[in-house]
C-alpha cells in the first residue's frame, strides 16, 4: 500500500486521539523552560528530557545533547523515502508582567471564547503548540503503519527565545548527521484564520545602538540653558532625519539590494484572505503609516524599515529635575529584504549619525548587536507543491504564499551552514498573543495542524 493509500487510517486516527495529543501538549506546556533566565535552566533540561521520552515512546531514536547553553534534542527514525529535518524550539519567552495573565501561565488550560475553544497558556503557540502538531502526525502515522513514509530528523532547540547562541556551533559540529534533504520550519502564522500558508520570504534584521555624548555632566538647566548643548535635542534632531514626509528611510544607499515583488506574488497576497482594517483597528490604528505607495502587507513583507525602538536620556523619574543632561541613548532596530546587506546597512545608518553631530558632540556604537540578511525560499522545489495540495485539501482553502515581516534565522542557518533549503508552515494566529501575557493557540490549529503535517508527509512521498 501506499502512502496515499494509508493516509485516511492515519486521519481517522489523530481524530480519535485529539484529546490524549492535547494532554501531551499539557505536560509540556506546565513546563517552565525559559531560555533567558539562569533560574529556569533544570526547567528548559526538564523539558528536553521529556521531549525525548515522547519521541523514544513512538519508537524513535533520540538524545539529549548538550550544549554551553540548554540542550538540543536530537531523533531519528526511518530508513526509506525523501529525508526531512523538522525543527522546533521548545523554550519560552518570560511571563512577565504576571499580573496581566488571566491565569497562571505555566497552568494551561481549554477555554471557550466566541471564535472556538484555545489552549491557554505560555509557549501554546511559540512553539511548543506548533511543534507538537508534526509530533502527533508522525505519532498517528506509526500507530497506523507501524513507520512512517519519510526519514525523519527531529531537531528541539532551547534558546530560540534567547538569541540562540549555541545553534550554529551545534548545526557545524553535526552537520553530516542533520544534512536532510530539506527542513521543515513549523514556528509561524496564517495570514488569516484559516488560510493555510507557506512563508516564501522572511525580512532579515539588524540591530543597532548608540549614545550621543555632549557635556561631561548633567548641566543645570538655568545655569546652562541656552549655551549649552542638549544631547536630548541632538538625538531628536537625527532620528526625525531618518524617515522623509513619505514615510522612505532616507538614510544615503539604504535601498540597495531591494527589489519589488512579481505581480503574480502581489496577486496571491492581495487575494489570500488579510483583512486590513481588522489588523489595522486591534492595535488602535485607522491607516498604516509606513512607506507610502504600497500596500499594507507589502509594507510588513517586502519593504524594509528602520525603527526607533527606544529613545531616552537625563531624569525620568516622578517630578522634576532641572538638567540638561550629558548624554542620550537610541536603540535601533532595521528590517532587511531581498538581497540587502547587514554590514552595508550598518555603515551607511552610522555615516548617516555621524554626519549630523553637531561641534562638542560624540557618539558611541554598541559593539555587540548582531544582523542577519532576509530569507527567500526556494518555493520551485517540489515539496512547496506538494505542501500547497497538502494544505489545500486540509483546509477547504487555497493554500497561498506568503511573506513574513519577522525574522527567522534558522531558516537562514539552515542554508548558510547546512547548504538546506527551508518551508516555513504555521498554524498559529494573529491574536495568539505570543510573548505576551494569556498567549493561546487554537485548538482548531492544533487538530487541523497535525492532520496537515500527515497529509504533507503523504504528499511529499509520493
Amino acid at each position: 500500500m501506499t502512502a496515499t493509500d494509508t493516509l485516511p487510517s492515519v486521519l481517522e486516527r489523530i481524530d480519535s486521539d485529539i484529546d490524549n495529543a492535547i494532554e501531551r501538549l499539557m505536560e509540556l506546556l506546565r513546563i517552565e523552560s525559559i531560555s533567558t533566565d539562569p533560574a529556569y535552566k533544570a526547567e528548559c533540561d526538564k523539558a528536553a528530557d521529556r521531549l525525548v521520552k515522547d519521541l523514544e515512546s513512538m519508537g524513535v531514536d533520540a538524545s539529549k545533547r548538550p550544549t554551553p547553553g540548554h540542550p538540543m534534542v536530537v531523533g531519528h527514525i526511518g530508513d526509506t523515502g525523501p529525508h526531512l529535518l523538522f525543527y522546533g524550539h521548545y523554550d519560552v519567552q518570560p511571563v512577565d508582567p504576571l499580573e496581566l495573565w488571566d491565569n497562571p501561565p505555566f497552568d494551561p488550560r481549554i477555554e471557550d471564547t466566541p471564535s472556538g475553544k484555545v489552549i491557554r497558556g505560555r509557549g501554546s503557540s511559540d512553539d511548543k503548540g506548533q511543534l507538537m502538531t508534526f509530533v502527533e502526525a508522525c505519532r498517528a502515522w506509526i500507530a497506523v503503519n507501524g513507520n512512517l513514509p519519510c526519514r525523519i530528523t527531529f531537531f528541539f532547540e532551547g534558546e530560540e527565545e534567547s538569541g540562540s547562541p549555541s545553534l550554529i556551533p551545534f548545526m557545524k559540529e553535526n552537520a553530516d548527521e542533520l544534512k536532510s534533504d530539506i527542513a521543515l520550519i513549523c514556528d509561524t502564522s496564517m495570514v488569516a484564520p484559516g488560510v493555510p500558508s507557506i512563508a516564501s520570504q522572511l525580512r532579515g534584521m539588524l540591530k543597532d545602538e548608540f549614545t550621543l555624548h555632549g557635556p561631561k555632566m548633567d548641566l543645570h538647566s538655568g545655569h546652562y540653558g541656552g549655551p549649552a548643548l542638549n544631547p536630548l535635542r541632538e538625538i531628536a534632531k537625527i532620528v526625525a532625519s531618518f524617515h522623509d514626509e513619505d514615510g522612505r528611510v532616507a538614510v544615503p544607499n539604504f535601498y540597495d539590494g531591494v527589489s519589488d515583488i512579481s505581480d503574480d506574488l502581489r496577486g496571491q497576497w492581495q487575494n489570500c484572505g488579510f483583512d486590513e482594517k481588522e489588523y489595522l483597528e486591534s492595535v488602535g490604528m485607522t491607516e498604516p503609516h509606513g512607506e507610502k505607495g504600497y500596500s499594507t502587507l507589502e509594507q510588513q513583507w517586502a519593504r524594509p524599515t528602520l525603527e526607533i525602538n527606544g529613545m531616552w536620556g537625563g531624569y525620568m523619574g516622578a517630578g522634576s529635575k532641572t538638567v540638561i543632561p550629558a548624554e542620550a541613548h537610541c536603540k535601533i532596530t532595521c528590517r532587511l529584504v531581498g538581497e540587502m546587506d547587514p554590514a552595508e546597512v550598518r555603515k551607511n545608518l552610522r555615516a548617516h549619525v555621524e554626519a549630523r553631530l553637531p561641534v562638542d558632540a560624540r557618539v558611541v556604537w554598541d559593539g555587540d548587536l548582531d544582523g542577519a540578511p532576509a530569507a527567500v525560499m526556494n518555493t520551485d522545489r517540489p515539496e512547496f507543491d506538494a505542501a500547497r495540495k497538502a494544505l489545500t485539501d486540509e483546509w477547504d482553502r487555497e493554500a497561498v504564499l506568503v511573506g513574513m515581516g519577522g525574522s527567522i534565522p534558522i531558516a537562514g542557518f539552515f542554508k548558510d551552514v547546512l547548504d538546506m533549503d527551508a518551508m516555513l508552515i504555521g498554524f498559529a494566529n494573529d491574536d495568539d498573543r505570543i510573548h505576551s501575557p494569556n498567549e493561546k493557540y487554537d485548538v482548531d490549529s492544533f487538530h487541523k495542524g497535525i492532520r496537515s503535517w500527515a497529509r504533507l508527509l503523504a504528499e511529499i512521498a509520493k
